[in-house]
């Protein structure tokens, strides 16, 4: 495995996975989650698994741990849509 390709890996991973946090703080702050659509975030989550079994298959330190922590991210915003939703 060659670090330095790694590295600029983990720069990336880090920036687009922490792109999920300010979304995850509001809801749970606000309990707001009339503008998230479940339909996208399905959509990422499984795509998440992809590049994750991508990352495995490769061995990239940089697309596992980008994956399993957005993976993270993004199911806790569909738990989150689906326990907030308003009823009627």
């Amino acid at each position: 495995m060659n670090w330095n390709i790694e590295l600029i890996g983990l720069i990336a991973a880090v920036l687009t996975t922490v792109g999920f946090v300010p979304q995850l703080v509001k809801t749970l702050k606000t309990r707001d989650v009339e503008g998230i659509s479940l339909t996208m975030y399905l959509v990422m989550f499984l795509g998440l698994l992809f590049w994750l079994t991508y990352g495995f298959l490769i061995d990239s330190f940089a697309i596992k741990l980008a994956n399993i922590v957005s993976g993270i991210l993004v199911f806790s915003l569909i738990v989150l849509k689906i326990l907030y939703k308003k009823t009627g």
